[in-house]
């Protein structure tokens, strides 16, 4: 299992439910690499999406404590529950941890590999992902160049987990 994210320069990922900074390459860099894949994610992140529901083309499998049917994703009340769908998945197909804050930091322990998108901003938020850099437990494996966007300075990085949780 991986996990995804854009964060700022000091590790922020949103603010009142939204994204920090929106960018056209890392939207396209998120959907080139989930594509396909299951991806876990929190009821509020998904509530976010566009018309609140599912991505298309993935198994949306989504950590929630209510009961209510969502078409086009698979509910898990608990993160044990999610990890067993977790490992299922990873049977066919890549499966991607993409949010919520709470989310991420539950099961960022269980993840191989976090490809993120450091943006060079100086921003308020509210939900944060924990900073790889002070984790002994992660070391940075590759970095693009920098790259802009609507005066916004990015790099895709590439961290690798020296000791990944099983999954089981």
């Amino acid at each position: 299992m991986n996990c995804i994210v854009n964060v700022s320069r000091n590790w922020g990922i949103g603010m009142d439910g939204d994204l920090l900074v929106h960018l056209s390459e890392d939207l396209r860099f998120f959907r080139e690499n989930t594509q396909g894949c299951a991806v876990i994610l929190g009821r509020k992140t998904l509530a976010t999406f566009p018309g609140g529901k599912p991505l298309k083309n993935r198994r949306n499998i989504v950590l929630t404590r209510s009961s209510a049917a969502i078409e086009g994703a698979e509910l898990c009340g608990s993160i044990p529950e999610a990890l067993r769908l977790a490992e299922e998945a990873e049977k066919q197909m890549s499966c991607w941890v993409i949010g919520g804050a709470e989310v991420y930091r539950q099961l960022l322990p269980y993840c191989t590999l976090a490809l993120v998108t450091k943006t060079e901003i100086d921003t308020a938020a509210d939900a944060y992902f924990p900073d790889l850099d002070a984790d002994p437990n992660w070391e940075l494996a590759d970095r693009s160049e920098e790259k802009e966007e609507n005066g916004v300075r990015f790099r895709f990085l590439t961290y690798r987990n020296l000791s990944p949780l099983s999954l089981s």
